[in-house]
C-alpha cells in the first residue's frame, strides 16, 4: 500500500467541498485555507476503510495547544462522514494546514475534553451547535496530533 504523504489523493467530485479542495491544492494553502468569514479549514487524507483508497477532504479547524480539532458533524446529518469512519479503520492521516503538509494520528470520541473541545469548535463555527439538534448521534471531536 502507498503511503498517505506520497499518494495523490481522490479529492471530492462535486460541489463547494470539491471548489475549496481544489482552491487549497492548487495554491499549496495559500487560498483556502482561511476560508469563508475567517474561519480556518485544514486538508485532511484519510484511507478509505473499504477500498484502501487515499481520500482528501477539507475540514474547520481550530487548535488546541500543538493539535488541531475537528468536528464530524455532516451538518447535523443522522450519520457519520465518510472520513471519520475510515478513521475507525485507520487513525494515520495526512494534514495540510496551510502550506505545511505533515502526518498525524487522530483520537476521536475524546469524552473528558469534549466540554473545551466544543467550546473551542464553536468559537471558530457557531453553526455546528445548530447542527447538533438536527441529529440524534452525538457528533464526534477528533483531536489529530503530529506525528
Amino acid at each position: 500500500m502507498a503511503d498517505l504523504l506520497t499518494e495523490t489523493p481522490i479529492d471530492p467530485r462535486e460541489g463547494w467541498v470539491a471548489d475549496h479542495v481544489r482552491q487549497y491544492v492548487e495554491s499549496n494553502g495559500a487560498e483556502g485555507h482561511i476560508w469563508q468569514e475567517g474561519v480556518p479549514a485544514l486538508l485532511l487524507t484519510t484511507r478509505g476503510k473499504k477500498s484502501g483508497v487515499a481520500r482528501r477532504t477539507a475540514l474547520i479547524y481550530a487548535t488546541d495547544g500543538d493539535e488541531f480539532v475537528v468536528i464530524a458533524s455532516y451538518n447535523g446529518s443522522p450519520t457519520h462522514p465518510d472520513w471519520y469512519l475510515n478513521l475507525k479503520a485507520d487513525p494515520n492521516v495526512v494534514l495540510q494546514v496551510g502550506s505545511e503538509i505533515f502526518r498525524a494520528t487522530a483520537r476521536r470520541d475524546v469524552p473528558s475534553d469534549r466540554e473545551h473541545l466544543w467550546g473551542l469548535m464553536t468559537a471558530v463555527w457557531p453553526d455546528y451547535d445548530e447542527y447538533a439538534t438536527r441529529t440524534t448521534r452525538t457528533i464526534p471531536l477528533v483531536v489529530f496530533t503530529r506525528v
